[in-house]
């Protein structure tokens, strides 16, 4: 099963320095079909102003990864990190027990960004953040692995959930395939370009929740970046 979620269905609002755009229900936009898929919570399309972004703020208990499509976010939270994550990097802070974190595009032009939001298999363990670069070539024709709870995902991002973030770039016309299985769901959005699942288009920022397919196979109408999140 494909559930196209076209990019000019999705909730949202223009904040000026923020537009932002909502996968599922997230702060004013509420939608009770869009609540969320499997253990997928939040996934977010913003597009961050130059010399603006979120003041410190907390969470707690969610795995928040954040994919860079554009520009760069600039991150420090209460623990002590800092660190700047360019277009095609990904960063992971897992909430924990609590955390408070500001995001801040400092660079002179707009940065966009997809942020996900998991809710977590394991509570009550500390907060934490980690970031790493994840060149592109690395994914050219087939999916990698960005950040993963699961098993045997070592040289990933790690998160404390059943799930796992993946990335690919693709030529146009190029296939990659991903062993989803049956019992998991996955929400596939491309970040640029456009690609075909199943007889189903899917078009830049569209999002499509996939379930039931043991394997997913995405051929590539366009040059195609995709994000993937296979969640319980």
């Amino acid at each position: 099963m494909i559930e196209l979620r076209p990019f000019a269905s999705l909730g949202g609002e223009n904040h000026g320095w923020l537009d932002a755009k909502h996968h599922f229900s997230f702060a004013g936009y509420h939608d009770a079909g869009r609540m969320n898929w499997g253990n997928i919570r939040v996934w977010n399309d913003d597009v961050i102003a130059p010399k603006s972004g979120f003041p410190p703020h907390p969470h707690r208990d969610m795995e928040i990864i954040t994919y860079v499509r554009t520009g760069a976010i600039t991150h420090k939270d209460s623990l002590g990190n800092t660190g700047r994550t360019e277009a095609g990097d990904v960063q992971v802070m897992s909430a924990g027990t609590g955390i408070t974190h500001a995001e801040y595009n400092l660079e002179d032009v707009a940065t966009t960004l997809f942020q996900i939001w998991i809710l977590p298999t394991r509570g009550g363990e500390k907060p934490s953040w980690g970031a790493r670069p994840f060149p592109k070539g690395e994914r050219a024709g087939r999916f990698v692995t960005l950040a993963s709870g699961l098993a045997n995902d070592d040289e990933a991002l790690p998160i404390r959930t059943d799930a796992r973030v993946v990335g690919a770039t693709l030529k146009a016309g190029e296939t990659a395939e991903y062993p989803l299985g049956k019992e998991r769901r996955a929400y596939l959005v491309p970040a640029t370009g456009a690609v075909e699942i199943d007889g189903v288009r899917v078009n830049a920022r569209d999002g499509a929740a996939i379930s039931e397919l043991d394997t997913l196979t995405v051929t590539a109408i366009e040059d195609s970046e995709l994000v993937l999140v296979d969640a319980a």
